[in-house]
Protein backbone atom coordinates (compact mmCIF):
# COMPACT_ATOMS: atom_id res chain seq x y z
CA UNK A 1 0.00 0.00 0.00
CA UNK A 2 1.27 3.51 -0.50
CA UNK A 3 2.92 5.28 2.42
CA UNK A 4 1.22 8.09 2.52
CA UNK A 5 -2.01 6.43 2.52
CA UNK A 6 -0.95 4.30 5.31
CA UNK A 7 0.51 7.12 7.01
CA UNK A 8 -2.69 8.68 7.08
CA UNK A 9 -5.16 5.84 7.61
CA UNK A 10 -3.10 4.41 10.77
CA UNK A 11 -3.05 7.98 12.06
CA UNK A 12 -6.85 8.57 11.50
CA UNK A 13 -7.78 5.21 12.90
CA UNK A 14 -5.88 5.07 16.50
CA UNK A 15 -7.52 8.92 16.73
CA UNK A 16 -10.68 7.43 16.18
CA UNK A 17 -9.95 4.71 18.84
CA UNK A 18 -9.32 7.62 21.23
CA UNK A 19 -5.48 7.03 21.22
CA UNK A 20 -3.80 10.52 21.87
CA UNK A 21 -3.09 12.37 18.97
CA UNK A 22 0.61 13.13 19.58
CA UNK A 23 0.92 9.36 19.75
CA UNK A 24 -0.90 8.12 16.48
CA UNK A 25 0.73 11.19 14.38
CA UNK A 26 3.55 9.18 15.73
CA UNK A 27 2.85 5.75 15.01
CA UNK A 28 1.25 6.66 11.36
CA UNK A 29 5.16 8.75 10.72
CA UNK A 30 6.63 5.36 12.06
CA UNK A 31 4.50 3.09 9.53
CA UNK A 32 4.70 5.57 6.40
CA UNK A 33 8.36 5.65 6.70
CA UNK A 34 8.73 1.97 7.18
CA UNK A 35 6.31 1.28 4.24
CA UNK A 36 8.71 3.73 2.15
CA UNK A 37 11.66 2.39 2.64
CA UNK A 38 13.28 4.53 4.85
CA UNK A 39 14.24 2.06 7.62
CA UNK A 40 13.20 3.14 11.18
CA UNK A 41 16.78 4.76 11.58
CA UNK A 42 16.19 6.76 8.94
CA UNK A 43 11.99 7.33 9.57
CA UNK A 44 13.80 8.44 13.53
CA UNK A 45 15.93 11.51 11.71
CA UNK A 46 13.45 12.91 9.41
CA UNK A 47 10.95 12.46 12.04
CA UNK A 48 13.50 14.14 14.11
CA UNK A 49 14.46 17.03 12.16
CA UNK A 50 10.59 17.74 10.90
CA UNK A 51 9.83 18.70 14.18
CA UNK A 52 11.65 21.51 14.52
CA UNK A 53 9.36 22.91 12.02
CA UNK A 54 6.68 23.21 14.20
CA UNK A 55 8.97 25.24 17.75
CA UNK A 56 7.82 28.24 16.17
CA UNK A 57 4.48 27.37 16.29
CA UNK A 58 4.39 26.07 19.03
CA UNK A 59 6.29 28.66 21.54
CA UNK A 60 4.18 31.01 19.70
CA UNK A 61 0.81 29.38 20.85
CA UNK A 62 1.98 28.44 24.72
CA UNK A 63 3.13 32.51 24.89
CA UNK A 64 -0.44 33.40 23.30
CA UNK A 65 -2.19 30.98 26.08
CA UNK A 66 -0.12 33.00 28.69
CA UNK A 67 -1.33 36.13 27.01
CA UNK A 68 -5.15 35.29 26.90
CA UNK A 69 -5.12 34.13 30.46
CA UNK A 70 -3.50 37.17 31.71
CA UNK A 71 -5.59 39.13 29.99
CA UNK A 72 -8.68 37.27 31.52
CA UNK A 73 -7.50 37.72 34.76
CA UNK A 74 -8.63 41.59 34.40
CA UNK A 75 -12.23 40.47 33.83
CA UNK A 76 -12.55 41.48 30.51
CA UNK A 77 -14.01 38.34 29.19
CA UNK A 78 -16.39 39.08 31.98
CA UNK A 79 -17.83 41.62 30.79
CA UNK A 80 -19.57 39.40 27.58
CA UNK A 81 -20.19 36.52 30.01
CA UNK A 82 -22.60 39.16 32.18
CA UNK A 83 -23.97 40.38 29.15
CA UNK A 84 -24.94 37.08 28.40
CA UNK A 85 -26.43 36.39 31.29
CA UNK A 86 -28.72 39.23 31.33
CA UNK A 87 -30.20 38.55 28.04
CA UNK A 88 -30.42 35.11 29.52
CA UNK A 89 -33.06 36.27 31.90
CA UNK A 90 -35.12 34.11 33.63
CA UNK A 91 -34.52 30.24 33.91
CA UNK A 92 -38.15 30.18 32.15
CA UNK A 93 -38.22 32.48 29.65
CA UNK A 94 -37.39 30.16 26.39
CA UNK A 95 -37.23 33.25 23.84
CA UNK A 96 -34.76 35.03 25.80
CA UNK A 97 -32.97 31.45 26.29
CA UNK A 98 -33.04 31.06 22.01
CA UNK A 99 -31.67 34.64 21.36
CA UNK A 100 -28.77 34.15 23.87
CA UNK A 101 -28.05 30.77 21.77
CA UNK A 102 -28.41 32.59 19.18
CA UNK A 103 -25.98 35.85 19.99
CA UNK A 104 -22.97 33.30 21.19
CA UNK A 105 -22.99 31.28 18.00
CA UNK A 106 -23.13 34.60 15.77
CA UNK A 107 -20.75 36.18 18.08
CA UNK A 108 -18.39 33.99 17.63
CA UNK A 109 -18.69 33.10 14.39
CA UNK A 110 -18.17 36.81 13.80
CA UNK A 111 -15.15 37.15 16.04
CA UNK A 112 -13.72 33.70 14.17
CA UNK A 113 -14.25 35.32 10.53
CA UNK A 114 -12.30 38.49 11.71
CA UNK A 115 -9.57 36.57 13.24
CA UNK A 116 -8.66 35.89 9.79
CA UNK A 117 -8.77 38.86 7.83
CA UNK A 118 -9.53 41.94 9.79
CA UNK A 119 -7.51 41.53 12.66
CA UNK A 120 -5.18 38.75 11.39
CA UNK A 121 -4.59 36.83 14.88
CA UNK A 122 -5.86 33.35 14.20
CA UNK A 123 -6.60 31.06 16.89
CA UNK A 124 -5.35 33.67 19.60
CA UNK A 125 -8.86 35.23 20.84
CA UNK A 126 -10.18 31.20 21.33
CA UNK A 127 -8.24 30.93 24.79
CA UNK A 128 -9.44 34.42 25.75
CA UNK A 129 -12.99 34.50 24.83
CA UNK A 130 -13.99 30.67 24.86
CA UNK A 131 -13.57 29.24 28.53
CA UNK A 132 -15.20 32.39 30.27
CA UNK A 133 -18.48 31.24 28.45
CA UNK A 134 -18.50 27.67 28.92
CA UNK A 135 -20.33 28.03 32.08
CA UNK A 136 -22.82 30.08 30.06
CA UNK A 137 -23.13 27.59 27.19
CA UNK A 138 -23.60 24.75 30.11
CA UNK A 139 -26.43 26.88 31.08
CA UNK A 140 -28.15 27.63 28.14
CA UNK A 141 -27.02 23.36 27.10
CA UNK A 142 -25.29 24.91 24.03
CA UNK A 143 -24.08 21.64 22.07
CA UNK A 144 -20.15 22.31 21.92
CA UNK A 145 -19.66 20.23 18.64
CA UNK A 146 -21.86 23.37 17.43
CA UNK A 147 -19.46 25.98 18.29
CA UNK A 148 -16.92 23.68 17.30
CA UNK A 149 -18.27 23.78 14.13
CA UNK A 150 -18.89 27.44 13.79
CA UNK A 151 -15.43 28.18 14.91
CA UNK A 152 -13.59 25.77 12.33
CA UNK A 153 -15.52 27.47 10.06
CA UNK A 154 -14.66 31.06 10.60
CA UNK A 155 -11.03 30.02 11.11
CA UNK A 156 -10.88 28.38 7.55
CA UNK A 157 -13.81 29.77 4.98
CA UNK A 158 -12.32 33.26 5.06
CA UNK A 159 -8.84 33.24 4.05
CA UNK A 160 -9.69 30.48 1.49
CA UNK A 161 -12.12 33.15 -0.24
CA UNK A 162 -10.66 36.53 1.08
CA UNK A 163 -7.64 37.60 -0.17
CA UNK A 164 -7.30 40.15 2.93
CA UNK A 165 -4.83 39.04 6.26
CA UNK A 166 -4.23 35.35 5.96
CA UNK A 167 -6.19 34.57 2.86
CA UNK A 168 -3.97 37.42 0.80
CA UNK A 169 -0.78 34.84 2.07
CA UNK A 170 -3.04 32.19 1.38
CA UNK A 171 -3.55 33.36 -2.12
CA UNK A 172 -0.15 34.01 -2.74
CA UNK A 173 1.13 30.61 -2.08
CA UNK A 174 -1.83 29.46 -4.68
CA UNK A 175 -0.59 31.71 -7.52
CA UNK A 176 3.27 31.53 -6.78
CA UNK A 177 3.22 27.70 -6.82
CA UNK A 178 1.16 27.24 -9.72
CA UNK A 179 3.22 30.01 -11.87
CA UNK A 180 6.29 27.94 -10.15
CA UNK A 181 5.10 24.57 -12.26
CA UNK A 182 3.90 26.64 -14.91
CA UNK A 183 0.58 27.43 -15.01
CA UNK A 184 -0.20 31.78 -14.72
CA UNK A 185 -3.07 32.61 -12.84
CA UNK A 186 -4.11 35.95 -12.07
CA UNK A 187 -4.51 36.76 -8.35
CA UNK A 188 -8.20 38.51 -8.79
CA UNK A 189 -9.62 34.90 -10.46
CA UNK A 190 -8.45 33.05 -7.24
CA UNK A 191 -11.68 34.27 -5.17
CA UNK A 192 -13.63 33.42 -8.26
CA UNK A 193 -12.74 29.94 -8.34
CA UNK A 194 -12.91 29.19 -4.34
CA UNK A 195 -16.39 30.63 -4.43
CA UNK A 196 -18.09 27.66 -5.24
CA UNK A 197 -16.03 25.09 -3.07
CA UNK A 198 -16.85 27.83 -0.13
CA UNK A 199 -21.04 27.59 -0.70
CA UNK A 200 -20.52 23.90 0.02
CA UNK A 201 -19.22 25.02 3.55
CA UNK A 202 -21.52 27.28 4.34
CA UNK A 203 -24.34 24.52 3.32
CA UNK A 204 -22.44 22.87 6.31
CA UNK A 205 -22.20 25.17 8.21
CA UNK A 206 -26.14 25.76 8.19
CA UNK A 207 -26.35 22.32 8.55
CA UNK A 208 -24.81 22.23 11.76
CA UNK A 209 -26.40 24.96 13.01
CA UNK A 210 -30.11 24.50 12.12
CA UNK A 211 -30.04 20.40 11.87
CA UNK A 212 -26.91 18.34 13.75
CA UNK A 213 -26.75 20.05 16.62
CA UNK A 214 -29.95 22.27 17.37
CA UNK A 215 -31.13 19.99 20.26
CA UNK A 216 -29.66 21.27 23.63
CA UNK A 217 -26.86 19.05 25.04
CA UNK A 218 -25.95 18.61 29.04
CA UNK A 219 -22.82 19.10 29.94
CA UNK A 220 -21.65 18.57 34.12
CA UNK A 221 -21.63 21.72 35.78
CA UNK A 222 -17.51 21.64 36.49
CA UNK A 223 -14.97 23.40 38.34
CA UNK A 224 -14.28 27.44 37.41
CA UNK A 225 -12.45 28.48 34.66
CA UNK A 226 -9.03 29.57 35.88
CA UNK A 227 -9.88 32.44 33.92
CA UNK A 228 -12.65 33.38 35.67
CA UNK A 229 -11.56 32.10 39.00
CA UNK A 230 -8.79 34.72 38.99
CA UNK A 231 -10.93 37.74 37.04
CA UNK A 232 -10.64 40.87 39.66
CA UNK A 233 -12.20 43.55 37.36
CA UNK A 234 -10.85 47.16 37.74
CA UNK A 235 -11.44 49.94 35.22
CA UNK A 236 -7.53 50.40 35.12
CA UNK A 237 -7.13 46.62 34.84
CA UNK A 238 -9.79 46.50 31.67
CA UNK A 239 -7.85 49.77 30.04
CA UNK A 240 -4.76 48.01 30.35
CA UNK A 241 -6.02 44.78 29.00
CA UNK A 242 -7.43 46.62 25.64
CA UNK A 243 -3.67 48.86 25.25
CA UNK A 244 -2.13 45.54 25.91
CA UNK A 245 -4.14 43.71 23.04
CA UNK A 246 -3.62 46.43 20.43
CA UNK A 247 -0.12 46.43 21.04
CA UNK A 248 0.53 43.16 21.02
CA UNK A 249 -1.38 43.01 17.71
CA UNK A 250 0.63 45.98 16.27
CA UNK A 251 3.58 44.11 17.34
CA UNK A 252 2.49 41.00 15.63
CA UNK A 253 1.80 42.45 12.07
CA UNK A 254 4.85 44.75 12.06
CA UNK A 255 7.23 41.86 12.97
CA UNK A 256 5.46 39.01 11.21
CA UNK A 257 5.63 37.19 15.15
CA UNK A 258 3.02 35.98 17.13
CA UNK A 259 5.74 35.24 19.76
CA UNK A 260 7.04 38.90 20.05
CA UNK A 261 3.53 40.09 19.83
CA UNK A 262 2.12 38.20 22.74
CA UNK A 263 5.54 38.66 24.71
CA UNK A 264 4.54 42.74 23.77
CA UNK A 265 1.43 42.59 25.20
CA UNK A 266 2.28 40.50 28.11
CA UNK A 267 4.79 43.51 28.96
CA UNK A 268 2.41 45.74 28.87
CA UNK A 269 0.17 43.62 31.35
CA UNK A 270 3.08 43.61 33.54
CA UNK A 271 4.50 47.13 33.46
CA UNK A 272 1.08 48.37 34.28
CA UNK A 273 0.68 46.40 37.13
CA UNK A 274 -2.74 44.83 35.98
CA UNK A 275 -0.97 41.52 36.46
CA UNK A 276 0.49 41.19 40.09
CA UNK A 277 3.88 40.33 40.11
CA UNK A 278 3.09 37.43 42.47
CA UNK A 279 0.52 36.21 40.05
CA UNK A 280 1.98 36.50 36.98
CA UNK A 281 3.91 33.38 36.81
CA UNK A 282 1.13 30.83 37.90
CA UNK A 283 -0.99 32.84 35.27
CA UNK A 284 1.68 32.02 32.56
CA UNK A 285 1.98 28.48 33.31
CA UNK A 286 -1.54 28.27 33.10
CA UNK A 287 -2.24 29.61 29.97
CA UNK A 288 0.67 28.02 28.19
CA UNK A 289 -0.36 24.32 29.81
CA UNK A 290 -3.84 25.12 28.21
CA UNK A 291 -2.30 25.64 25.01
CA UNK A 292 0.53 22.88 25.43
CA UNK A 293 -1.61 20.29 23.78
CA UNK A 294 -1.93 22.21 20.55
CA UNK A 295 2.33 23.07 20.77
CA UNK A 296 3.00 19.39 20.92
CA UNK A 297 0.58 18.32 17.81
CA UNK A 298 1.94 20.79 15.58
CA UNK A 299 5.32 19.80 16.53
CA UNK A 300 4.52 16.21 16.00
CA UNK A 301 2.76 17.03 12.92
CA UNK A 302 5.55 18.79 11.51
CA UNK A 303 7.70 15.48 12.03
CA UNK A 304 4.92 13.55 10.78
CA UNK A 305 4.46 15.93 7.12
CA UNK A 306 8.66 15.09 6.68
CA UNK A 307 8.20 11.88 6.94
CA UNK A 308 5.94 11.49 4.35
CA UNK A 309 7.55 14.06 2.04
CA UNK A 310 10.89 11.92 2.46
CA UNK A 311 8.91 8.96 1.80
CA UNK A 312 8.57 9.87 -2.31
CA UNK A 313 4.88 8.08 -2.29
CA UNK A 314 3.05 11.82 -2.38
CA UNK A 315 4.11 11.30 -6.20
CA UNK A 316 4.22 7.85 -6.66
CA UNK A 317 0.60 8.25 -4.84
CA UNK A 318 -0.47 11.06 -8.02
CA UNK A 319 0.78 8.55 -10.77
CA UNK A 320 -1.49 5.69 -9.79
CA UNK A 321 -4.24 7.98 -10.13
CA UNK A 322 -3.16 9.08 -13.31
CA UNK A 323 -3.33 5.88 -14.59
CA UNK A 324 -6.63 4.92 -13.35
CA UNK A 325 -8.28 8.70 -14.65
CA UNK A 326 -7.02 7.98 -18.37
CA UNK A 327 -8.70 10.76 -20.16
CA UNK A 328 -12.08 10.52 -17.87
CA UNK A 329 -11.92 14.46 -16.68
CA UNK A 330 -14.75 14.47 -14.15
CA UNK A 331 -12.70 10.89 -12.48
CA UNK A 332 -9.80 13.31 -12.57
CA UNK A 333 -10.78 15.84 -10.68
CA UNK A 334 -12.60 13.49 -7.95
CA UNK A 335 -8.95 11.64 -7.55
CA UNK A 336 -7.09 14.73 -7.05
CA UNK A 337 -9.58 15.74 -4.43
CA UNK A 338 -9.17 12.44 -3.01
CA UNK A 339 -5.70 12.50 -3.07
CA UNK A 340 -5.26 16.11 -1.48
CA UNK A 341 -8.11 14.74 1.58
CA UNK A 342 -4.88 11.90 1.89
CA UNK A 343 -2.02 14.38 2.04
CA UNK A 344 -3.72 17.06 3.63
CA UNK A 345 -5.28 15.37 6.42
CA UNK A 346 -1.73 14.35 7.95
CA UNK A 347 -0.29 17.66 7.42
CA UNK A 348 -2.98 19.27 8.60
CA UNK A 349 -1.76 22.49 6.82
CA UNK A 350 -3.25 24.31 3.83
CA UNK A 351 -0.44 26.59 3.79
CA UNK A 352 2.56 23.92 4.06
CA UNK A 353 0.80 21.32 1.56
CA UNK A 354 -0.03 23.87 -0.90
CA UNK A 355 3.45 24.11 -2.40
CA UNK A 356 3.27 19.79 -2.13
CA UNK A 357 0.24 19.64 -4.31
CA UNK A 358 0.36 22.43 -6.76
CA UNK A 359 3.49 20.99 -7.77
CA UNK A 360 1.96 17.45 -9.28
CA UNK A 361 -1.44 18.33 -9.72
CA UNK A 362 -0.78 21.13 -11.99
CA UNK A 363 1.28 19.62 -14.66
CA UNK A 364 -1.71 16.97 -14.96
CA UNK A 365 -4.23 19.66 -15.01
CA UNK A 366 -2.41 21.19 -17.61
CA UNK A 367 -2.55 17.61 -19.16
CA UNK A 368 -5.90 17.24 -19.05
CA UNK A 369 -7.22 20.35 -20.27
CA UNK A 370 -8.55 21.85 -17.10
CA UNK A 371 -8.70 25.98 -17.18
CA UNK A 372 -6.56 27.85 -14.58
CA UNK A 373 -9.73 28.52 -12.35
CA UNK A 374 -10.32 24.83 -12.33
CA UNK A 375 -6.95 24.13 -11.25
CA UNK A 376 -7.27 27.24 -8.60
CA UNK A 377 -10.62 25.15 -7.42
CA UNK A 378 -8.56 21.64 -7.09
CA UNK A 379 -5.67 23.15 -5.49
CA UNK A 380 -7.50 25.34 -2.81
CA UNK A 381 -9.86 22.86 -2.29
CA UNK A 382 -7.36 20.22 -1.83
CA UNK A 383 -5.41 21.90 0.28
CA UNK A 384 -8.60 23.20 2.50
CA UNK A 385 -9.14 20.05 3.45
CA UNK A 386 -6.13 19.83 5.85
CA UNK A 387 -7.42 22.62 7.99
CA UNK A 388 -11.08 21.72 8.14
CA UNK A 389 -11.56 18.22 9.87
CA UNK A 390 -7.63 17.42 10.57
CA UNK A 391 -6.90 15.82 13.94
CA UNK A 392 -3.31 18.06 13.25
CA UNK A 393 -4.96 21.22 11.70
CA UNK A 394 -4.77 24.47 14.09
CA UNK A 395 -8.38 25.08 12.96
CA UNK A 396 -9.48 22.27 14.99
CA UNK A 397 -6.65 22.16 17.55
CA UNK A 398 -8.12 25.66 19.01
CA UNK A 399 -11.35 24.94 19.18
CA UNK A 400 -10.57 21.79 21.29
CA UNK A 401 -7.96 23.91 23.31
CA UNK A 402 -11.16 26.09 24.48
CA UNK A 403 -13.60 24.05 24.54
CA UNK A 404 -12.20 21.07 26.66
CA UNK A 405 -11.15 23.92 29.18
CA UNK A 406 -13.17 21.79 31.53
CA UNK A 407 -12.41 18.56 30.32
CA UNK A 408 -15.66 17.38 28.58
CA UNK A 409 -14.97 18.25 24.74
CA UNK A 410 -13.03 15.64 23.13
CA UNK A 411 -10.74 16.38 20.01
CA UNK A 412 -11.74 13.88 17.73
CA UNK A 413 -14.98 12.93 18.08
CA UNK A 414 -16.49 16.47 19.55
CA UNK A 415 -14.47 18.86 16.79
CA UNK A 416 -12.34 16.51 14.26
CA UNK A 417 -15.52 14.60 13.43
CA UNK A 418 -18.55 17.10 13.31
CA UNK A 419 -16.25 19.05 10.88
CA UNK A 420 -14.96 16.57 9.04
CA UNK A 421 -18.85 15.79 8.19
CA UNK A 422 -19.79 19.18 7.70
CA UNK A 423 -16.82 20.54 5.81
CA UNK A 424 -14.32 18.07 4.44
CA UNK A 425 -17.49 16.15 2.11
CA UNK A 426 -19.36 19.27 1.11
CA UNK A 427 -15.80 21.17 -0.22
CA UNK A 428 -15.20 17.46 -2.19
CA UNK A 429 -18.51 17.83 -3.56
CA UNK A 430 -18.32 21.61 -4.58
CA UNK A 431 -14.97 21.40 -5.47
CA UNK A 432 -15.52 18.61 -7.99
CA UNK A 433 -18.49 20.55 -9.48
CA UNK A 434 -16.27 23.53 -9.37
CA UNK A 435 -13.44 21.98 -11.69
CA UNK A 436 -15.74 20.69 -13.88
CA UNK A 437 -18.03 23.72 -14.65
CA UNK A 438 -14.96 26.46 -15.06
Amino acid sequence: MNAVILAVIVMLILSLLRVNVVFALIAGATVGGLAGGLGINETITVFSEGISGGANIALSYALLGGFAVAISSTGIPNLLVEFVLKTVGKQGDSRKKALSKALIVFSILLMACFSQNVIPIHIAFIPILIPPLLKVMTELRIDRRLIASVLTFGLTAPYILLPVGFGLQFHEIIAQSMESSGMQVAMSDIPKAMLLPIAGMVLGLLIAVFFSYRKPRDYQEGEEIIAEEKAVSSKKGMIFAFISIVVALYVQLQLGSMIFGAIAGITVLYLSGSVKWKEADGLLNDGMKMMAFIGFVMITASGFAEVVKATGHVETLVEATIDIIGGNKGLAALLMLVVGLFVTMGIGSSFATIPIIAAIFVPLAMELGFSPLATVAIVGTAGALGDAGSPASDSTLGPTAGLNADGQHNHIWDTCVPTFIHYNIPLIVFGWIAAIIL
